[in-house]
């Protein structure tokens, strides 16, 4: 059976892969799935890049890694928690466990009856989107936290450049009033 590993990967760093990479040796046999969330959501501070270019940066820095046995499968948020692990039953392929350090999900997870895994993080503090976009806006010290197909695929779409214009706009609506 496979697990089910959840994040925004806003972008995939080192962090995420180190973290992919343990489980596939932890469970050798069994795939993972790697569900991309707010799979709607692009071109905003928090959510920057589009499911299909986050794809497309986990499918790089798994092949160049060498690390298989993975889907990469796109969830967009129904922001309903109380349906949520439901949707994502009737969405994905079967999956019996779920990997996790976020509070809520481990809850809804857990109370769905599903085996529920805390991955350990991998040097948090520095692989942490968050920074790493801050970075990216800033225009320095953002490729060593990423895997370097990762680095390559952000250069490609001049993403310090898309950063820094969603960091200045932040709060504006495309018609430049706040929200």
């Amino acid at each position: 059976m496979r697990g089910l590993l959840v994040g925004r990967y806003q972008p995939f760093h080192r962090g995420h892969l180190a973290v992919v990479r343990a489980i596939r040796r932890k469970r050798p046999d069994a795939p993972l799935l790697i569900g991309i969330g707010s799979a709607e959501e692009s071109y905003t501070w928090e959510n920057p890049f589009t499911a299909g270019e986050r794809v497309e940066m986990i499918h790089r820095a798994l092949e160049e890694a060498k690390v298989d046995g993975v889907e990469i499968v796109p969830i967009a948020d129904i922001r309903r928690h109380a349906l949520w692990v439901r949707y994502l039953e009737g969405l994905l392929p079967p999956f019996d466990r779920v990997y996790t350090n976020n509070p809520l999900t481990r809850l809804l997870f857990e109370r769905s009856g599903y085996v529920v895994e805390s991955p350990r993080l991998v040097n948090r503090g520095r692989y942490e989107g968050i920074r790493i976009r801050e970075r990216l806006a800033a225009g320095r010290g953002w490729k060593e936290l990423v895997p370097p197909s990762v680095a390559r695929y952000l250069g490609a779409l001049d993403a310090p450049a898309r950063l820094k214009l969603l960091r200045a706009g932040e709060g504006k609506t495309p018609r430049g009033r706040r929200r």
